[in-house]
């Protein structure tokens, strides 16, 4: 359990360091095949639980952070050449 809860911290606080937008996805099926794991062995007190959890909440994880991406702004040039923000395709 120590080590557990040793790991589970250490990649915490390695999601935490973030910085490139795409890598959302990735830092969410982080945090969330950690936090699945804990959840996972607490509840079930085995082995098994705490690898469905892991990966049960590593597949969370990462479709909520790949939905939560924001997307880039798109823009475009009006006739009179002044640049507008548009609505993406």
């Amino acid at each position: 359990m120590r080590k557990l809860l040793i790991i589970s911290a250490a990649a915490l606080a390695l999601a935490g360091c973030q910085t490139v937008q795409q890598d959302r996805a990735l830092t969410g099926a982080a945090i969330g095949g950690v936090a699945g794991t804990a959840i996972g062995a607490a509840a079930g007190r085995s082995v098994g639980g705490a690898v469905a959890g892991g990966l049960i909440g590593a597949g969370a994880g990462a479709l909520i952070g790949a939905a939560t991406t924001p997307s880039e702004p798109c823009y475009a040039r009006t006739r009179s050449g002044r640049l507008v923000r548009v609505r993406c395709y």
